[in-house]
């Protein structure tokens, strides 16, 4: 039987289309951070992972993030991450070898990427760490991170939205005079999540995972550093259980959450201080005197939640509506553990705070907003040493909030500096 070349021409043509269209693979996007896309395909769905390299952007956790569904339909590519925000919507080049489309998030403006297929594969994960997972309740296991090390232990806990993946970088620098772990809090990364429940996400139980990963683990009288969001659980634990552990470091994680100035209003420890105390009133109803001793500490708190909330309705004044947003599992963990912040005071334990003072803040530093930022920050910075004698607290001028990768020289000299003089 003989074949015209063509009816071969169009038989070839119809063969290299569908190769272009099968996007099995792996892809991967220049850029802060890079990315890479692995692709499978089960029947006929396509389904993968997305890794974020490099430094850690809060609501990227660089372990990966699941995509259930990849959909393709005359080369429109469009995919959505499982558990955290992210959005992609793209198309396939006419070889088959680059997807360019927006990359959209609930917190941010849209961003232009193009995904490559890889020529030679990027390393995910370079970092030379052991990766553990350690159950801390019931049916909830948390990522641990081990990069080895010499010394006593130290353990280092990211931000809202942020994974051990995070100290990635950091940690291994830390390694010559510390045995150096990082924890992935609940709801985060590659860690358990839990339903979205006030229980589930306290800030006492995220201080009680912590305790549970040492008690597994068999850490002995760490130093814990916490960034941001972590500041609830070093005072957590610093506060309840100072004998377990040698120390703390802040780093920029001295809030209201972290430290309670009653002198400051803030809407979530404001709030959640309210909303316990209704709770307990009515575990109390058999003693009168402890009952209206409760109402009367409800009353005096209800001014200060009364300017709490007017200064939020100030702040969105004019801020627009976000039409169609879609909270994600990772997005209402993160509501649950801002919802359920705690008021602490001085943890009897050497503390080591390491602030963005006065922060980074190009190009709103001249706005109101920022001026009231700064000067509560600065407030809360002086609070605290007056309420803490002993705790040596840093200031550094025009770090930014990740504040061991804006100044990682002065964080290093301080960290190592505070922990050098501790006895374990």
């Amino acid at each position: 039987m003989r074949i015209s070349a063509l009816t071969f021409a169009s038989f070839f043509m119809l063969v290299s289309a569908a190769q272009a269209q099968d996007i099995r693979g792996t892809w991967q996007a220049d850029g802060k951070p890079q990315r890479v896309l692995k692709i499978g395909k089960t029947a006929q769905t396509y389904h993968g992972d997305l890794y974020n390299l490099g430094d850690e952007a809060p609501g990227a956790p660089r372990n990966g993030n699941g995509i259930s569904a990849i959909t393709l339909m005359d080369g429109s590519i469009r995919f959505s991450l499982d558990e955290a925000q992210g959005d992609f919507d793209g198309k396939l080049s006419d070889d088959g070898n680059s997807i360019a489309g927006t990359w959209k998030t609930l917190y941010g403006p849209p961003q232009p990427l193009t995904f490559m297929r890889a020529q030679t594969a990027w390393v995910v994960d370079p970092s030379p760490h052991k990766s553990l997972f350690v159950t801390v309740q019931p049916g909830v296991k948390l990522e641990v991170l081990d990069w080895g090390g010499k010394g006593p232990p130290l353990i280092l806990l990211n931000g809202l939205g942020g994974t051990a993946h995070g100290f990635d970088a950091f940690a291994p620098k830390l390694t010559d005079k510390h045995h150096v772990y990082g924890i992935t809090r609940r709801g985060f990364g590659a860690s358990g999540s839990p339903p979205a429940t006030d229980e589930n996400y306290d800030a006492d139980r995220l201080g009680d995972d912590v305790l549970a990963v040492m008690a597994a683990l068999r850490i002995e009288k760490p130093v814990i550093a916490g960034h941001s969001i972590a500041g609830g659980e070093l005072s957590s634990v610093g506060t309840r259980h100072p004998e377990r552990i040698a120390g703390l470091i802040y780093l920029d994680s001295l809030f209201q959450y972290a430290f309670y100035n009653p002198a400051q209003e803030d809407l979530a420890v404001d709030s959640a201080i309210v909303r316990r105390d209704l709770d307990r009133m009515f575990d109390l109803q058999t003693s009168p005197a402890q009952w209206r001793a409760l109402i009367a500490e409800i009353q005096a708190q209800l001014p200060k939640l009364q300017k709490s909330l007017q200064q939020t309705a100030d702040m969105l004044e004019g801020a627009p509506e976000m039409l169609g947003a879609v909270q994600k599992p990772e997005d209402l963990a993160g509501n649950k553990i801002v919802a359920n912040a705690r008021a602490y005071g001085p943890a009897s334990v050497p503390v080591l705070a390491i602030l963005a003072l006065p922060r980074r803040c190009q190009p709103n530093c001249d706005k109101p907003f920022m001026q009231k930022i700064m000067a509560a920050d600065a407030a809360r910075a002086d609070a605290f040493e007056k309420a803490n004698p002993q705790a040596r607290v840093v200031r550094l001028a025009g770090a930014s909030h990740f504040i061991w990768r804006s100044n990682e020289a002065d964080v290093l000299r301080e960290m190592n500096g505070f922990m050098d003089g501790l006895k374990h």
